[in-house]
């Protein structure tokens, strides 16, 4: 953790998204959204952005701004400012989301809560890049794993950008032809930006970090990390190159998509072997649960982004079921197993970095019950798993099922971290020397409890 601090707001974010994704999860329980309705309808927009914006954009915000300092050895800059991007975002959603409804019918309200609520989440994220941004500047030239970074906050605020552009048309603001051919040629390339750029390509340069620290691996720049860099920052640009090729109804925006989409397997290939050299290299003897639940993660990104260069799984029905196992088994599978091990890292930093050198403490894998933890993640990706079958099959009753699970799952995870946070499973010898801090659940220090 050489030139970072422990960041005040990270927990905030993490307790933000995992609300969010029982939230998303819950709803689909409920039937809204797609498979009930199409996926285009406004109630399927509901469930993709809180699950996109709400989990996974606000628990990668929250890393970042914990570990980016990390991946260059530098303190962040402008971290007083994360405060006001976590309101803006969740505002923006918030108000987003209220468009949405709008636009369904279901409640009578303005259709201009849709720009309104793109506006406030453009401002939040590009203040979030700003942060992320000037601190990767302080440090050029950059290690590799913080060009992934770079290279994802860029897709951010392009994401951002077509999001908004896209409320323009939906809500009626604008009637410009322009952006009539965005919203109907350019929602893939939104996605893409969104959920290929900004989440996924900075998840692999953290990871790159993150797994080899936690298996003490060394830290080199191997050439095929190199090429995984290359190739996901031109599939990147190819998808950005799409936008004006949309706006001006010109074509070739087919070729252009097919050829990203084959340097992402390309890089996502290459990516597991550097996994795997990461694994076989390391000198822990014994892999911690973090690394285990991650494999089924990369094994997702894997057979997703193969089953994306099928044209005929792009054209079907069975795209959206390639979707879910993107966003459950690679992206929500990845994040809740690092969450497992990050925040029983952070609060052990924070409980009893005071007192080390001058009192017993315990370990990190002290703070958390790894047995429990494994029935947990089996029981997540098995739903995972059963899900995505059930979308392509078209059983939206056992999908439902499925998902059941899967959230029961995903609520004894979000159990486990909050037993991690009060040092629930810390033996009551070691618990609580003298000298140590108790954290608080999910809010800064300086807030105090009553």
């Amino acid at each position: 953790m050489q030139g970072a601090t422990l960041s005040r707001w990270t927990m905030s974010y993490f307790a933000l998204a995992c609300l969010m994704l029982v939230a998303g999860q819950g709803l689909m329980l409920a039937g809204y959204g797609y498979p009930a309705v199409a996926v285009s309808a406004p109630e399927t927009l509901v469930l993709v952005h809180v699950l996109a914006i709400g989990w996974l954009s606000l628990l990668m915000a929250g890393a970042l701004l914990q570990f980016v300092p990390v991946l260059i050895a530098r303190p962040l800059v402008g971290g007083r400012f994360a405060a006001p991007a976590l309101l803006l975002i969740v505002a923006g959603l918030c108000v987003l989301v209220g468009g949405f409804v709008a636009l369904s019918g279901a409640i009578d309200l303005p259709l201009a809560l849709l720009p309104v609520g793109g506006g406030l989440l453009l401002a939040g994220f590009v203040l979030l890049a700003a942060i992320l941004a000037a601190t990767l500047l302080a440090a050029r030239p950059l290690p590799l794993p913080a060009r992934f970074v770079a290279v994802g906050l860029s897709a951010l605020v392009g994401a951002a950008l077509a999001g908004f552009a896209f409320t323009l048309a939906l809500s009626g603001t604008s009637d410009s032809l322009l952006l009539v051919r965005l919203v109907t040629d350019g929602v893939d390339l939104h996605a893409a930006l969104g959920l290929g750029g900004w989440l996924s390509v900075t998840a692999v340069g953290v990871s790159y970090r993150l797994l080899a620290m936690f298996l003490l691996a060394p830290e080199t720049e191997r050439p095929t990390s190199r090429i995984v860099w290359w190739a996901a920052s031109l599939a990147i640009g190819l998808v950005a190159a799409c936008i004006p090729v949309v706006l001006l109804a010109a074509s070739g925006v087919t070729a252009l998509f097919a050829a990203a989409l084959l340097l992402t397997l390309a890089a996502a290939l290459l990516y597991g072997g550097d996994v795997v050299h990461l694994y076989r290299a390391r000198k822990r003897k014994q892999a911690e649960l973090n690394i285990r639940a991650t494999f089924a993660a990369f094994g997702a990104l894997v057979l997703s982004v193969a089953l994306l260069n099928l044209p005929g799984i792009r054209a079907g029905e069975g795209l959206a079921a390639v979707v879910y196992l993107f966003v459950f088994g690679w992206l929500t599978g990845l994040g809740l197993a690092q969450l497992y091990k990050i925040v029983a890292f952070l609060t052990w930093l924070e409980a009893y970095g005071p007192v080390l050198g001058r009192a017993p403490v315990p370990r990190v894998q002290d703070l958390v019950d790894e047995g429990r933890g494994r029935v947990l993640f089996w029981f997540y990706y098995g739903a995972v798993a059963a899900a995505t079958l059930a979308l392509f099959a078209e059983a939206s009753g056992v999908f439902r099922a499925a998902v059941l699970v899967q959230l029961a799952a995903t609520l004894g995870l979000i159990g486990e971290f909050i037993r991690a946070r009060r040092l629930c499973i810390v033996p009551k010898a070691l618990r609580a020397p003298v000298g140590t801090v108790r954290p608080h659940l999910f809010l800064p220090t300086f807030v105090s409890r009553r």
